[in-house]
This record gives structure tokens, C-alpha cells and sequence, in this order.
């Protein structure tokens, strides 16, 4: 949903070049690969399904699913759900179909569990930090801005009425799905091909993946966890998993600096800044791909020790990277471990 279309090209372009230098040395099954642009990035589907498959209808489907989320979810489409909903009044309800009113359930219910480090209606924020719709900014905004800003987050501000379908700023508030929308896309894609009996495959959606069944091998699918560094694509952590979704976060692709100061897109909405720490790379595994985002999301903000008890407490497979001065340190909640190719058993791996 965001200004982010070659950076997202280049992350699948990467994630595809990793997937075809694993599968190098093996023969399997020929799968059929599908591909398209939507919310300003790309998405990607790959299918191994026995026997005929319509491949007009399958892709006319994902097509409808994806537009359908757009024109619920985009702040970048005038015309959609939530832009109309974040100019209306306060006090005025509003009805949203049941797939914007399972999002944003979702999306409250990790910003509760993790303390408000993750909230649905960071929008202002985002904005005058330049990462949202607007053009990119050339210097932060001030103090005085990102107070006024703050003064309209929060997401005790709404209210739901799930029963007739329907919200309500109880003051004025701005929805930003973002974090969580590609995920909820994902998941959709994958209820409808498994609704056709198609239960091996491949979803992605701007960098988030859902996985069913065996690959084209016949084996796990082999995923790569990106080296987090905006100068190189490179692998830092292969994973062998299905039935599963990932998602990653990271302050490492879309951020800005000026006199030094590096200015990240992931912002803390408790105080209004781009963190600052050094946790660079949150990877959550979760059946639901939607989930999986908005996780990635509030881990990567809330930082290394804190995110690290929460996911625990939260019973969550993660993976952590963290920058060191000029070392990635890698940790893991035990969750995580069962998909990992080379670990130890403390849930610590050395510095890459």
C-alpha cells in the first residue's frame, strides 16, 4: 500500500533467484507460476496441482481478490473504504464490509497485546514522516508537528459495532492498514485455491508468503531470510517449512538520512519517532499470513529484549536480527526452531 514498487520488485526478484539457487541440484514437479502488480507492488503465485487447472479462472480470482482489497484497504486509491472512513466525522457510524472489520479486529488485538507499540491508526504519523501517500521528506518534521500529529493516535478512539458491520471515530482518527493488508491478501488468496482442491502453492504478496503443501520437489518449502543491508541481496538464514505464512519487517529498505542520522519507515507510536534500537529484522511464522505481519510489525518497533519476552509470552515462532556495531546477531524464540537448517538449542546463533 505504499510508494514502494522497484523496492519490492527487487525484494521478489531476490527471493526468486534464492528459490531457484536451492532448487538448483533438484528435479520435481513443473509448477505454474502466476504473476502481477497490485497495491504498488507485485505479487506471485506458484501452484503444483495435479491434473487440469483453469489458469484463466484461478488468476481471475486472485485478480478480484487482490482489487477487492485495494479498493477496501488503499490509502493510495481515493476512492476506497478506508481513505472515505478517515475523512468522516466523528460520532458518525460507518459501514465496512466483513473483510475491513476482520482486519482491523486483528490489527486492535496486537496493538493491545503489544501495548500500543503497534496501532492501527498511526496514519498521521506516518504522513508527516514522509512515508505515506505524500511525497518523501528532505528533513524531519518538528517537535511541534509530530505532537499535533500524536494528539490524533490511538486506537481507543474507535468503536466497533461487529454485530450490524460498522464503526465509528469517537474522536478524529486515521486508519493505515499497511502493516497488515498484503498479509490479509495472502491469506485470501490461499482460502480460495484451497477452496478448489489446490493444496500445494506458493502465495506472495509484496514480500509476505503463505505456504501449503509440498514444493515442486516434494520436499518443505525452502525459504531465505534477507541479510539486512540496503547496499547487497544477500542470504543470511535459509528456513524449510509448510502449511505456514512468514512475514518480515525491517527498518533496513525504506528510510531516509540526513547529517548522518538514518530515519527508518518503522515507526514507534508512543512516541512518534523512527526507532531508534538495533533490532534491524523481525521474521514471524503464523498460519495466518495477516497476523504474521502485523507481528513482524510490532516486534521489529518494540525492539530486541522486550520483543523477544513478548513473543515468547505470545507463544510465536520469530526470528531476530540485530546489528552490533558491524556484527548481526542472531536469536530465536524455541518456536522458530523446528524450521531452522542449522541451529544450536539455546535459541542463539553466532554473529554473521
Amino acid at each position: 500500500m505504499h510508494n514502494a514498487t522497484a523496492s519490492h520488485l527487487r525484494k521478489w526478484l531476490f527471493c526468486l533467484c534464492v528459490a531457484l539457487l536451492l532448487a538448483a541440484c533438484e528435479v520435481g514437479e513443473a509448477p505454474l507460476k502466476l504473476a502481477g502488480q497490485t497495491m504498488g507492488t507485485t505479487w506471485h503465485v506458484t501452484l503444483i496441482a495435479p491434473g487440469a487447472v483453469a489458469v484463466d479462472d484461478i488468476e481471475s480470482n486472485i485478480e478480484g481478490i487482490l482489487a477487492r482489497v485495494n479498493a477496501e484497504m488503499s490509502t493510495y486509491q481515493p476512492d476506497s473504504q478506508i481513505l472515505r472512513f478517515n475523512q468522516q466525522s466523528p460520532d458518525v457510524w460507518f459501514p465496512v464490509s466483513g473483510d475491513f472489520l476482520r482486519v482491523l479486529e486483528t490489527a486492535l488485538d496486537v496493538g493491545a497485546r503489544s501495548g500500543y507499540a503497534y496501532d492501527v491508526t498511526v496514519a498521521p504519523l506516518v504522513d508527516i514522516w514522509g512515508f505515506g501517500p505524500a511525497d518523501a521528506l528532505v528533513m524531519p518534521p518538528s517537535e511541534e508537528a509530530i505532537e499535533s500529529a500524536r494528539d490524533r493516535v490511538g486506537q481507543g478512539r474507535l468503536q466497533l459495532d461487529a454485530e450490524r458491520g460498522r464503526i465509528m471515530q469517537r474522536e478524529a482518527v486515521s486508519l493505515d492498514f499497511s502493516s497488515l493488508a498484503k498479509g490479509f491478501a495472502v491469506d485470501r488468496i490461499a482460502e480460495m485455491l484451497q477452496q478448489r482442491g489446490i493444496d500445494r502453492f506458493m502465495v506472495e504478496v509484496g514480500g509476505e508468503i503463505r505456504l501449503s503443501g509440498l514444493s515442486a520437489r516434494g520436499d518443505l518449502w525452502r525459504i531465505a531470510i534477507e541479510r539486512p543491508d540496503a547496499s547487497t541481496r544477500s542470504v543470511v538464514q535459509p528456513i524449510s517449512l509448510t502449511d505456514v505464512a512468514i512475514a518480515t519487517s525491517g527498518d533496513y529498505r525504506n528510510f531516509f538520512q540526513l547529517d548522518g542520522q538514518r530515519y527508518s519507515h518503522m515507526i514507534d507510536p508512543r512516541t512518534g519517532w523512527p526507532v531508534a534500537h538495533d533490532l534491524v529484522s523481525v521474521t514471524v511464522v503464523h498460519p495466518s499470513c495477516m497476523v504474521a505481519d502485523a507481528w513482524a510489525t510490532a516486534l521489529a518497533v518494540i525492539g530486541a529484549d522486550r520483543a523477544m519476552v513478548l513473543a515468547q509470552e505470545q507463544a510465536l515462532a520469530v526470528y531476530f536480527i540485530r546489528r552490533v556495531g558491524d556484527e548481526l546477531i542472531h536469536t530465536h524464540t524455541p518456536l522458530f526452531s523446528v524450521y531452522l537448517e542449522d541451529t544450536d538449542n539455546t535459541g542463539q546463533q553466532a554473529g554473521i
